[in-house]
């Protein structure tokens, strides 16, 4: 069967070859795009849908599942790994020249410590959810949000406040731990920014990213 196809692609003209191999690009081109690296426009949530596709389906869906809004789950990504997929803390100096340890497990698009990892994929049964594979992501920050919003009260719509109790914990963060942390009290600020500008540009592209659709 093998040998009878190869004869039969010999035989295409080479125009036929052309358009053959024409569309064969496009799904491997728009899978390279939405895979790559961080995005070319990252403070445009439009132009980064319309550059991701595969991102807009993962948020939209962990939006669905958990209720965390696309434009929370986008900047908390921005502020932690600038959209980074394979992104750890930097170590620490010993006798400020060798590199020592890193401060934290931490790794990925949203900078996810081990152990907070491993609760996520017991919880929902997603064993082989990866912390630098973006819709894992997305569905992990949907599901941590709905996390802290039950044990803390915080809405899910509260960018900023949901950014501190992801640093810190439901628990940290009930105790009042982000008060003497002025690093990440800027820093939820940030994100909290961030959001509503993504949330305002999302508005006006939101249906027609809903109404998007590609012939394979």
């Amino acid at each position: 069967m093998r040998h009878r196809w190869k004869r039969r692609l010999r035989r295409l003209p080479a125009k036929k070859w052309l358009a053959a191999g024409f569309v064969l690009t496009i799904p491997v081109l728009a899978l390279a795009a939405s895979c790559g690296g961080p995005p070319k426009n990252p403070h445009d949530l439009c132009a980064v849908f319309d550059e991701k596709r595969s991102w807009y389906r993962a948020t939209r869906r962990s939006f669905k599942d958990w209720g965390v809004p696309e434009a929370i789950q986008m900047a908390v990504i921005y502020q932690e790994s600038g959209f980074r997929r394979k992104v750890r803390p930097p170590r620490r100096k010993i006798l400020w020249i060798f590199p020592g340890p890193r401060p934290s497990s931490a790794y990925g698009y949203a900078q996810v410590v081990e152990s907070t990892w491993r609760d996520f994929q017991e919880s929902t049964g997603r064993r082989r959810a990866e912390r630098d594979d973006f819709a894992d992501v997305a569905h992990f920050l949907g599901w941590y949000g709905d996390h802290i919003h039950r044990a803390t009260g915080v809405a899910k719509h509260d960018a900023f406040r949901l950014y501190l109790a992801y640093h810190e914990g439901p628990r940290g963060y009930a105790r009042g731990d982000y008060r003497g942390k002025p690093s990440l009290l800027a820093g939820a600020r940030s994100v909290a920014t961030r959001a509503s500008l993504y949330q305002r540009q999302y508005m006006g592209c939101r249906k027609r990213l809903a109404n998007w659709w590609i012939f394979w």
